[in-house]
């Protein structure tokens, strides 16, 4: 499973990176075709951040 997030959390921050190559928006004020790629990328982080904590067992 850690490896699945991993692999969709790098391909989310691979797409939202390649984004921002082509577009002036941000991380605080995303575009409309931006928000759905950092939305994504933020959600998986967090899931494979939890994942980590959860392993090592703290909070």
């Amino acid at each position: 499973m850690a490896a699945d997030i991993y692999t969709r959390y790098m391909a989310a921050s691979d797409a939202w990176s390649a984004h921002l190559k082509g577009c002036q928006c941000t991380a605080e004020q995303p575009c409309p075709a931006g928000a759905p790629l950092r939305e994504r990328f933020s959600d998986l982080q967090d899931a494979y951040l939890t994942h980590l904590r959860e392993k090592k067992g703290t909070p």
